[in-house]
């Protein structure tokens, strides 16, 4: 009988415990298999993760008399990958979570008993991307591929090589992709719902973010696709980000991963190799991108967003129309009356407010300043703040044809009508359109958050996939007051390269994220938590009563620090590394 190491599936519990196996479980147990086992009183699930010994911290094994430990109950079936449960407790450090959660996040969604037969084919796709084959062949790296591209080329290029990991920003996109890969004879496995497939080894495991914890035997290479979505971190806590889970996982197992992208992070592109296409086709793939300048379409700010522009489109008879705006949890824009300037902190160029005592004040970086515009200097604001329902209203006026609203919580959408309004929710729902007109993008491009400018470009992106490339004939229209931003500059000539230039300098300049690494701490037990914390070198804390900031020079230094804390009994503590809204 050997001692085994379980991990309870239970909520608030991150500890292993030692048991004993049984003659009728231990031949087939192995590291990652689920088993249930009794604690407390209870029977209760569990992962196994180690043999032998108990550790050391937990017990002395000079003293411990094996027969007192209890034996494992059952084995529930098939679980994580040996690597997986390995790349787990590196994840619990890095995003000071509990090991539990990416536990769970690699098991099957069904109980798996037995491991399936494999399915490797020989099937080889073509055409390939060389891009692609000279970023695997030099370790991997960053390739920035147009909107418009496909990306089939690109997983041909990693077939090439041997089994291939996928990650993709959803199951929807997941599954077409796996569909036309069956087409091409080659073996799928979609996670998911195809798990156990996966885990006996296929040609190309695919899926959402949670896949990059999935089974994949033999394991060649891993690409992910659209690195720039924001789909691709979690927004509860901890806050892992597939593409940093799959670096490590791809560096353990030292195998090449490439990231695909038409506007790559600056995360993703610090110290990686990038590979773009000729600047021509690169640019013929963009869609087109027409900027309408707010300020000039008005005779004073007004909270109406109907444009000549737009207006022309809802106009004109059979065109399909995608009217998007952004208002929940967005901050209130203000614009001078006399210069129509919208109102920005000078620092960090977010949309600030303006407060009772006419005094501006920065949401992101608490900039406070006289109320007065730095154009011209008048004293006297505008608020903008439009409204949805209203907006349609507008519209179908405008039009004089049906507009149907799409919510964010609904299912369903008004296949027949020709004109849509909702909030980027939209864009998921539609595939095909001739227009798709931003109506106040100032929401996104002064967001209080210091990734503002990389989430507009992605819109502009998905809204590009809609309408197609240039000479498809559609538009993506954008209503601005920041004509210049060079987040519009980059999108209208189809140069990416703009945006990422800019951003890269701008969190040098104000050490963010990749130049540091940060941590938000909230919730109850906030104070004593980092009270217990042993700051290592380059760390510094700030905040307010809400919410506590951690800001290190490394992601090394800020883990260790977080890992040196003790939570206090009965906390609800939310730990995010890296914050993807921040």
């Amino acid at each position: 009988m050997r001692v085994v190491h379980v991990l309870p599936d239970v909520s608030g519990l991150d500890r292993e415990f030692s048991y004993l196996s049984s003659a009728a479980t231990d031949a087939d147990l192995g590291i990652g298999d689920r088993v249930r086992v009794p604690l407390h009183g209870r029977i209760v699930a569990g992962w196994v993760i180690g043999f032998g010994d108990p550790p050391s911290d937990r017990c002395d094994p000079d003293t411990l008399v094996v027969d007192q430990l209890k034996e494992i109950s059952s084995r529930s079936g098939v679980g994580p990958s040996a690597d997986v449960v390995d790349l787990s407790a590196w994840a619990a450090w890095r995003w000071a979570g509990r090991r539990r959660a990416f536990l769970a996040a690699g098991s099957p969604p069904k109980v798996v008993p037995v491991v399936p037969g494999e399915r490797f084919s020989t099937s080889r796709p073509e055409p390939r991307s060389p891009a692609t084959t000279e970023l695997l062949d030099g370790g991997g790296g960053v390739l920035r591929l147009p909107p418009n591209d496909d990306v089939m080329a690109s997983i041909a290029s990693a077939l090439a090589v041997g089994p291939v990991l996928v990650v993709t920003p959803s199951v929807r996109e997941a599954t077409m992709l796996a569909g036309r890969l069956r087409r091409a004879r080659c073996s799928v496995a979609v996670i998911p719902d195809e798990w156990a497939a996966a885990r006996g080894g296929v040609d190309v495991v695919i899926g959402p973010r949670g896949a990059v914890w999935a089974p994949c035997p033999k394991m060649a290479s891993a690409l992910v696709v659209d690195e720039h979505d924001e789909a691709l971190q979690s927004e509860a806590s901890p806050t892992w980000h597939a593409r940093e889970v799959l670096a490590e996982r791809c560096r353990r197992l030292e195998v090449p991963m490439v990231l695909i992208s038409p506007c790559p992070s600056p995360e993703a592109l610090h110290t990686r190799t990038l590979r773009r296409p000729p600047a021509e086709r690169e640019i013929r793939s963009w869609p087109t991108v027409r900027i309408v300048d707010r300020a000039a379409n008005e005779q004073q700010p007004s909270s109406s967003l109907l444009t000549s522009a737009l207006i022309e489109h809802l106009r004109t008879p059979g065109r399909r129309v995608l009217c998007v705006l952004n208002v929940k949890g967005r901050s209130r824009l203000s614009a001078c009356r006399a210069c129509r300037t919208l109102a920005r902190c000078e620092v960090c160029e977010t949309a600030v407010t303006v407060d009772d005592r006419s005094v501006m004040v920065c949401p992101q970086c608490a900039t406070q300043r006289p109320g007065v515009c730095v154009a011209c200097g008048a004293s006297a604001f505008a608020l903008l703040r439009p409204g949805v329902a209203r907006l349609r209203e507008e519209l179908e006026a405008a039009a004089a044809r049906p507009v149907a609203q799409v919510d964010a919580t609904g299912d369903s959408i008004d296949d027949a009508a020709e004109i849509h309004i909702g909030t980027e929710a939209l864009l998921t729902r539609r595939s095909i359109a001739d227009v798709v007109a931003f109506l106040d993008f100032d929401q996104e491009l002064a967001a209080p958050r210091f990734r503002a400018p990389e989430h507009a470009m992605a819109l502009i992106v998905r809204a590009g996939r809609i309408v197609g490339p240039r000479h498809r004939g559609g538009e993506v229209l954008v209503q601005t007051h920041l004509v210049d931003h060079e987040v519009l500059r980059a999108a209208s000539i189809g140069d990416p390269g703009m945006l990422a230039e800019h951003s890269q300098e701008r969190r040098r300049i104000l050490q963010l994220p990749p130049f540091s690494a940060l941590a938000e701490i909230a919730g109850l037990g906030m104070d004593e938590f980092v009270q217990s914390l042993s700051l290592c070198d380059g760390v510094s804390v700030s905040g307010d009563s809400d919410r506590t900031l951690l800001r290190a020079d490394s992601v090394e230094a800020l883990c260790d620090t977080l890992a040196s804390g003790t939570r206090p009994p009965r906390s609800r503590l939310r730990i995010a590394i890296d914050p993807p809204r921040l």
